[in-house]
């Protein structure tokens, strides 16, 4: 069990004056079963009222306006969270068990259908069943995918964007976590293997000392189905953990971002973000 403390702060610079702008924000974790949140608040400045409430891929959002001038939009949201490890039971589900299960639920089948994002180029698609052809089950195709398309694509600052599709990506063979992510969800689903896009934080310092506070940032991985859900983080090609905090779960990148919103205004503004975490236990 790990105990950590996760300050994210987020928001725009405008050039001018915004005269309002409404958001979103996704930034306060989740409490799932092996994450319980203890403490989470969420400070906007100017100050706004918020309506909170639950999407429906089941992520905490923030609802919010600012009607007067402003040059900076600032959101911080401080959580403290408990992550126990999460025990999966050995699933033999096979290959047709799983499209039977997968093809009558609409959970399933909603993480089985394409994005813009995750759709996976020809040569992607042909790799992934190749690699799923070889293992022995559902489970074991799931993991041999992350392993093999983590290893793949280096993960290089720089080369993409948020609008970057997996497609773009894979051809690059570079990217961020986002990115990452898209690509393997998308072979997963091509093997019909259903699949989500989890948004969340990484404690980047394995050996990190009590109270040590290190940079971090948000981070992205997978979720795929076998039995039950199985997390797996391909940029970092390992298994979710105790260093892993999980803030939202959907189809891609879009229905989790950070921060969302439209404003009126100033033409132009600069995204701004820090995230600090601190392991207290």
């Amino acid at each position: 069990m790990s105990r950590l403390r996760i300050r994210h702060r987020t928001g725009f610079s405008y050039r001018g004056e915004a005269v309002a702008s409404y958001n979103e924000a996704r930034m306060l974790p989740a409490h799932t079963e092996g994450q319980f949140v203890l403490s989470s608040h969420l400070r906007i400045e100017p100050v706004a009222a918020t309506h909170e409430y639950i999407d429906y891929w089941g992520t905490r959002v923030s609802s919010f306006e600012v009607l007067l001038p402003h040059r900076e939009l600032s959101l911080t949201a401080t959580s403290l969270v408990e992550v126990r490890p999460l025990e999966h039971p050995d699933s033999e589900m096979d290959w047709t068990e799983l499209a039977a299960v997968a093809g009558a639920t609409t959970e399933f089948v909603e993480h089985l259908e394409q994005t813009p994002l995750t759709r996976p180029p020809a040569e992607l698609v042909a790799l992934a069943r190749e690699t799923a052809a070889k293992a022995s089950s559902p489970r074991a195709a799931g993991l041999a995918i992350c392993e093999q398309l983590g290893d793949a694509v280096a993960y290089l600052p720089g080369v993409t964007n948020v609008k970057t599709t997996a497609s773009e990506a894979w051809e690059a063979r570079a990217g961020v976590c986002q990115d990452i992510a898209h690509i393997t969800v998308g072979a997963l689903r091509a093997v019909g293997i259903p699949a989500r896009y989890v948004s969340g934080y990484l404690h980047p310092k394995p050996a990190a000392e009590l109270r040590e506070t290190v940079t971090g940032e948000s981070h992205a991985w997978v979720e795929y189905y076998c039995g039950s859900w199985r997390g797996y983080d391909p940029t970092n090609l390992i298994d979710i953990g105790e260093r892993h905090v999980i803030v939202g779960q959907g189809r891609d990148y879009r229905d989790v971002p950070p921060l969302r919103g439209v404003y009126a205004g100033s033409s132009n503004s600069t995204l701004f973000v820090t995230v600090e975490i601190t392991r207290e236990a």
